[in-house]
């Protein structure tokens, strides 16, 4: 029997909040979206249309996999990040809303800097801090960088479907080791590392566990592995007065600052999310002639 856009997303919602899937309006419409190749103006102008029985077939099809756990950005191959749409596959993180804060953050301090200013995304994922801050800082030229040839590749792909191939460019590199020479200093280098704990990893909801790659996950036994080797090494990389910026773990902000400090960082300060929890860190190189002040959070 044929069944209107809007009975078929009714349905997907209910099964999706029994599934005890959040944002289940969201995600119903999302498989809508993609099956039938509309943009949200038109699914909603459809909605008391009947569809056919293929386009029924394939939506009910990527709903199953979804309630079995399969992430809905995995599904679709996109997701929306600072209001800029990005091709994502398993091979990179799927872009969080708690991500967007450490996006603002490295756009407001590429927009202090007089002139051009140069922007480095560290384990870059899909690229998408880095092409929000290209997008937003009208300044900048950014550079992604992830040890993933995935995911640099996929970078590739998103850089030019932004539209910036003039202004982002994209590299292979190990943030754990010394930045390769060729890269110049930067006035600004943000960094969303791995920091769940590797003990923790077993415990993580299935939807992260099983699909999202291990490899951008595992931060070491206590999470800070990369925070540590990025802060020692990649500050060769930052210009005098640059800033460091990272997203951090729930309950890593203070560890993080402690090890910024331990580097000589100044100005050491923690920003919260949404939610109210701590999930920005930022400290600045110090200037030449500047002397060390006390950090503050």
């Amino acid at each position: 029997m044929a069944i209107t856009y809007n009975n078929l997303y009714l349905d997907l919602r209910q099964q999706f909040r029994e599934a005890g899937i959040e944002a289940a309006a969201l995600e119903a419409r999302e498989l809508l979206c993609h099956v039938t190749g509309k943009n949200q103006e038109q699914l909603l102008a459809d909605m008391y249309y009947y569809m056919s029985s293929d386009v029924e077939r394939k939506v009910r099809s990527l709903a199953a996999r979804r309630l079995e756990g399969e992430p809905v950005a995995y599904l679709v191959g996109e997701w929306s990040f600072c209001g800029i749409d990005l091709e994502v596959d398993p091979n990179v993180l799927i872009p969080r809303v708690d991500t967007e804060v450490v996006a603002e953050q490295a756009i407001a301090r590429t927009r202090e800097v007089p002139g051009q200013a140069r922007v480095m995304d560290l384990c870059a994922g899909s690229g998408c801090i880095g092409l929000a801050v290209a997008t937003y800082a009208k300044n900048s030229r950014v550079v992604l960088g992830d040890l993933s040839d995935e995911a640099v590749n996929l970078c590739q792909r998103n850089l030019r479907r932004c539209g910036k191939r003039s202004t982002v460019t994209c590299f292979p590199v190990d943030a754990t080791k010394a930045p390769p020479a060729q890269f110049g200093r930067f006035h600004v280098i943000v960094s969303n590392p791995p920091y769940i704990p590797t003990g923790d990893i077993p415990t993580l909801d299935a939807s992260v566990r099983n699909y999202e790659p291990h490899m951008a996950l595992d931060g070491g036994a206590d999470g800070l592995d990369f925070y540590r080797a990025i802060s020692r090494e990649w500050k060769k990389a930052l210009r005098p007065g640059g800033w460091l910026i990272y997203e951090v773990g729930i309950g890593q902000a203070e560890q993080v600052m402690a090890i910024m400090e331990g580097e000589g960082f100044l100005s050491l300060a923690s920003y919260p999310d949404t939610a109210g929890i701590p999930r920005v860190v930022e400290g600045r190189l110090a200037d030449t002639d500047e002397k060390q002040e006390s950090p503050q959070s």
